[in-house]
């Protein structure tokens, strides 16, 4: 699929730019220069043709002067990675030296590169384009990424040089979403790196490095992956930052997209309460989650102390008793390699489904082993049963009274599921139905 690199100077427009093509907010928008530091991926069909466009970093402010080599490094991989190049101006500032200084650099690609003046609110301000014809170019695109002005020229250009490829589906049915979720400088984006096997995000240790939710599409053992390393999820009384309270919404957000969670704790610091309202977050959502212990070989020198860690670890999950949990190193990469077919093994069931005969079987005998409850003298009965949905499995259960079902026979009902179908590393969803009215669902 053809990859489009998005480049340009600091804060003209080109996360507005990626979302006018997008359609719709992925890339975190704002008015301070730096906020894009990675590269976001987004995969688009544009009149009938799919592509991927890259939103690249622009600018890092003068207090993180470490990251300036990293961000021209992403800059400078996503214009290798790309097979077309946009790159954009300002036509509000005017023609700067940086422009210049771009598309030099630009001339020494063979790849098809175009330009846009971007803030030309209209035709009245197509003037505005001027000086930039002193960078010796063929043509210059006058658009607005904000209100649409001279898109559709633009794209029409752009489209003539993506390839026609036979895929309509911009999201395969067979990916799987994994997004990185977990509190700040946990190493979240070192692990997205280490899984993938290059620098794809910036990794520092400053807290809040991240501050878009990254979409990777990645390949393993034939199994489409998209990985999606998110801003770290700070406790709400530390979001004062508008930019901030924005990521960690883009975060959860990150969470209602994915299919499997994987919640990177730091062993060194051990289970916060902050790692426990993000599984929290990961529970309501009803996801599959990966519990990784990242940082392991801080304190994998006393087995004592080892298995008491886990037995906290255990104890402090036990509302996500399906989680499998790993223990691992980003930083070196011991035990990373077993993340991707734990996810795989954990979607697998998150997306099982069971027939409507075997689920029957299973409850008959789970009402054999415990009957039901009576309820103020009156017997709970159970008719049938069928799975609905996946993602998680899901089950409803008609019964003559569903509002008077005990948490604690749910409960048992949920493990009988569990065990009869080997639905052990994946939330499951009972939902209780009269066979006129009433519901209720957990």
């Amino acid at each position: 699929m053809t990859l489009i690199a998005i480049v340009g100077r600091p804060n003209v427009g080109k996360s507005t730019l990626f979302n006018r093509i997008r359609r719709r907010r992925q890339a975190l928008v704002d008015d301070v220069p730096g906020v894009t530091r990675d590269r976001n991926y987004a995969q688009v069909t544009w009149e009938g043709k799919p592509f991927t466009i890259i939103d690249t970093a622009g600018f890092v402010s003068h207090e993180f002067k470490d990251l300036d080599e990293q961000t021209r490094e992403q800059i400078r991989l996503a214009v290798d990675e790309a097979d077309l190049i946009l790159f954009i101006a300002d036509g509000k500032t005017g023609l700067h030296p940086e422009d210049k200084a771009l598309v030099n650099l630009l001339r020494r690609t063979s790849k098809p590169v175009y330009y846009a003046v971007n803030k030309i609110d209209g035709p009245g301000q197509e003037q505005n384009i001027s000086e930039f014809f002193e960078l010796g170019l063929d043509k210059l695109h006058p658009i607005s990424a904000a209100h649409g002005f001279g898109m559709g020229e633009l794209m029409s250009d752009l489209l003539e040089s993506i390839r026609t490829t036979e895929m309509t589906e911009v999201e395969q049915p067979n990916e799987i979403r994994v997004a990185i979720v977990g509190r700040p400088n946990v190493g979240k984006s070192t692990l997205t790196n280490r899984i993938l096997g290059a620098p794809r995000v910036i990794v520092d240790a400053i807290p809040g490095t991240t501050r878009d939710a990254i979409d990777s599409p990645f390949e393993h053992a034939g199994q489409r992956y998209v990985l999606i390393d998110t801003a770290g999820i700070r406790r709400k009384g530390r979001t004062r930052e508008k930019l901030e309270k924005i990521s960690v919404i883009k975060a959860l957000q990150s969470i209602d997209r994915s299919h499997v969670a994987v919640l990177l704790t730091d062993a060194g610091e051990g289970i916060t309460d902050q790692d426990l309202h993000i599984a929290g977050y990961v529970q309501e959502r009803s996801r599959a989650c990966v519990i990784g212990i990242n940082k392991w070989d801080a304190i994998d020198t006393d087995p004592r102390r080892t298995k008491l860690f886990m037995e906290g670890v255990q104890e402090r999950f036990k509302f996500l008793p399906f989680a499998p949990i790993l223990t691992i190193s980003a930083l070196t990469g011991k035990r990373v390699a077993r993340v991707i077919p734990t996810v795989f093994e954990v979607f697998q069931q998150y997306n099982q489904r069971i027939t409507t005969g075997h689920v029957n079987r299973a409850l008959e005998q789970a009402l054999e082993r415990h009957e039901p409850p009576q309820v103020a003298g009156r017997p709970l009965k159970f008719y049938y049963a069928t799975q609905t949905s996946v993602r998680p499995p899901t089950f409803v259960l008609f019964c003559n009274r569903p509002e008077s079902i005990h948490f604690s026979y749910e409960r048992y009902l949920t493990n009988q599921f569990r065990e009869a179908f080997g639905l052990t590393k994946t939330p499951i969803r009972l939902v209780f139905r009269g066979r006129q009215k009433g519901e209720r669902q957990r």
